[in-house]
């Protein structure tokens, strides 16, 4: 097994293409075709990480957290993030990062952060705009079965809960080929009228390369009509956040002590209890400032996030809870996610959780 391997299983759950803008995310460090030896799994990559990597035998770190983030100028070991890609790279450990690909995930970050709670009726906060596409061709009405078929195997045509979903209309196509055509239907120099089928079909984003292949691949015709463009539509499974309801309603108090316990966090900060029962409640993994307009809309009664700042708490102006409950704690249980996902997955090579707490943050 290569190093791409193990990154076709990750981007599988979390396609970069969802990642935010800002991000820094992928293979940061090492050769994707390296033969594989093992995997360790961290939030951070720290040079305890790198160094716990080498004792496990494992070439590959696949950290949450991108070790490298902004530009870097110099490699000469002055700074934390220097020394920790000078010694993956003089042991041959490639880093892949996953970040804000993961926390955009259905099955990622927040839905991690739910399950802990066992929050029923899950569902995206704040879905990404621009991931859903939508292809339009042109095929002869024979062969129209054919393509439908091939372009759902790609993977197009999910909508929902529903799979295999296009539009259909049945018309007639004019073409006349020149000298240099060759045609497939008809002759070249004649116009041909051919009976057709105009297929719309939607697809993620992500799929984009694949069902494009798919359609060259399957369609007769020399030169392929077709058209894509990009909705507006929301799309329910890709986004940030996620918003649940307990089982059972809670008050205020007993929320935070339930919210203590179970992200296993020493502190927590929240805003001014509204005297109101908690059973509603929207999670953004790391710093969610952004997202608390977001749960106020979607009428939770608490939002658990982390990196809140001073003058956010104001903003819950009674109507919400805000639990800010630490960074690493928010997102700390990612580790035991990505680990059982890759177990599942990759079942001859070894997948280390590491050790090493990451935490940069202290309290007395």
């Amino acid at each position: 097994m290569l190093i791409q391997d193990v990154i076709n299983h990750l981007e599988s759950l979390a396609p970069l293409n969802y990642a935010e803008d800002f991000d820094n995310v992928g293979l940061l460090v090492g050769d994707k075709k390296a033969k594989l030896k093992g995997i360790l799994v961290t939030l951070d990559t720290l040079e305890a990480v790198i160094d716990e990597a080498i004792e496990n035998n494992c070439n590959l770190v696949v950290s949450f957290h991108p070790i490298i983030f902004k530009g870097l100028k110099k490699l000469n070991g002055k700074t934390y993030v220097e020394r920790v890609v000078m010694k993956a790279i003089k042991h041959d450990i490639a880093i892949y990062s996953m970040h804000t690909a993961l926390d955009n995930s259905l099955l990622g970050v927040n839905d991690m952060i739910c399950n802990q709670f066992q929050l029923t009726n899950k569902r995206i906060l704040i879905p990404q705009p621009g991931t859903i596409k939508k292809l339009t061709t042109y095929v002869p009405f024979a062969e129209a079965d054919q393509l439908r078929k091939a372009l759902f195997q790609a993977g197009a045509g999910s909508i929902g809960n529903y799979n295999d979903c296009s539009f259909n209309v049945e018309g007639y196509g004019t073409f006349n080929g020149n000298e240099n055509s060759n045609p497939t239907k008809g002759s070249k120099g004649k116009t041909h009228t051919e009976k057709e089928t105009k297929i719309t079909i939607t697809f993620a984003k992500h799929l984009e390369s694949k069902i494009l292949k798919t359609l060259f691949e399957t369609h007769s015709y020399e030169e392929v009509a077709y058209e894509v463009t990009t909705l507006d539509n929301a799309n329910q499974n890709i986004g940030m956040g996620m918003i649940g309801e307990l089982e059972t309603a809670l008050s205020e108090i007993d929320f935070l002590r339930y919210v203590k316990k179970t992200m296993k966090t020493e502190c927590i900060r929240h805003s001014a209890l509204t005297s109101k029962s908690i059973k509603k409640i929207a999670v953004l993994g790391g710093s969610g400032s952004f997202a608390i307009q977001a749960a106020k809309r979607a009428g939770a009664d608490a939002f658990i996030t982390a990196d809140l700042k001073y003058h956010d708490f104001f903003t819950a102006e009674n109507n919400i809870l805000l639990a800010d409950i630490g960074h690493y704690e928010s997102e700390h249980f990612t580790k035991n996610l990505l680990v059982a996902y890759l177990t599942k997955k990759i079942t001859n090579f070894a997948v280390v959780l590491s050790n090493t707490n990451t935490n940069p943050v202290k309290y007395f």
